[in-house]
């Protein structure tokens, strides 16, 4: 079964966006700040909620032509439809964070992307040039697709483990949790520059792990897991990013160390080759329950 017990959102209808701003948090880090449009119907849950995200490559008239349920699998047929240079770009992404509309501005969601090579040197993949290049007042679409990390498993005492990717998620986790909460935060990033400090509980433990190029993605996190000595009571672990490491966790906590599968919660963003997000299939080939 794949992305067992997720949190549904409410909706999960189209909302149009536009870009607010954009800011440089690192090399190999850029926050994008949406709004406007419906943002006033968007719902946030908190933790590690995320969305599809349409980014306009070929201009607005194919943000136009995207099916209302494109992330389903009918619409996404309809959606692939749409010719090519004209469909946008569809990517996932978590809700780093959401600030509620006020007296003197409208509701506001950041969105941190990674930087895959260069926009200026064309070696840059198409989310990540969008992000460098995209300007204020640019549209896009998101659709809601609700939480992997399911509350109902346990806020208390936390186990957190991604790669970079799984940083934006991992850091709005944190700022869901409880001031009580305990446990460790697992993030292993491509270098120190990329390690992005971000407000937790007191007891949980951040350990950053810098890969050397010459690791594959989630080795190091992995090998981390495998050592960390586990709370004594029952807790919730989470385990996000490259697809290896998120099933690779899970098959480590639940095949090696005896935690019940119904206390972990994964999914995997990506995979190592691809040259776009693990598709839906991968994703539920990475969540089969253990043999």
């Amino acid at each position: 079964m794949a992305f067992s017990k997720l949190v549904k959102p409410e909706s999960s209808e189209l909302l149009h966006l536009s870009v607010l701003r954009t800011e440089r948090l690192a090399p190999h880090w850029i926050r994008v700040t949406l709004g406007g449009g419906e943002i006033e119907r968007f719902r946030p849950l908190g933790f590690d909620q995320w969305f599809r995200l349409f980014l306009p490559i070929g201009g607005d008239a194919g943000l136009d032509r995207v099916p209302a349920k494109a992330n389903r699998m009918f619409g996404y047929l309809k959606f692939l439809r749409i010719p090519d240079g004209e469909r946008p770009v569809m990517r996932n992404y978590s809700v780093r964070a959401y600030r509620a509309a006020t007296a003197d501005a409208g509701a506001e969601i950041d969105v941190d992307f990674v930087l895959h090579g260069s926009a200026a040197e064309g070696t840059a993949g198409p989310a990540s040039r969008w992000a460098e290049t995209c300007t204020p007042g640019e549209h896009v679409l998101i659709i809601d697709e609700g939480l992997t990390f399911n509350p109902q498993r346990g806020v208390d005492r936390v186990v957190l483990i991604g790669d970079e990717t799984a940083l934006p998620a991992i850091a709005s986790i944190c700022a869901s949790l409880p001031e009580t909460a305990t446990g460790t935060a697992i993030i292993e990033v491509p270098s120190e520059k990329d390690a992005l400090e971000f407000p937790h509980p007191a007891g949980v433990e951040v350990v950053w792990n810098v890969r050397p190029h010459e690791f594959p993605p989630g080795s190091l996190a992995l090998a981390r897991l495998r050592d960390l000595a586990l709370p004594d009571e029952p807790f919730h672990a989470y385990a996000a990013g490259e697809q290896s490491l998120a099933s690779g966790a899970r098959k480590l906590l639940v095949g090696e160390r005896g935690v019940s599968k119904d206390a972990v919660s994964f999914c995997g963003y990506w995979k190592i080759g691809a040259a776009s997000p693990a598709s839906k299939a991968a994703r539920e080939v990475a969540a089969e329950p253990l043999a």
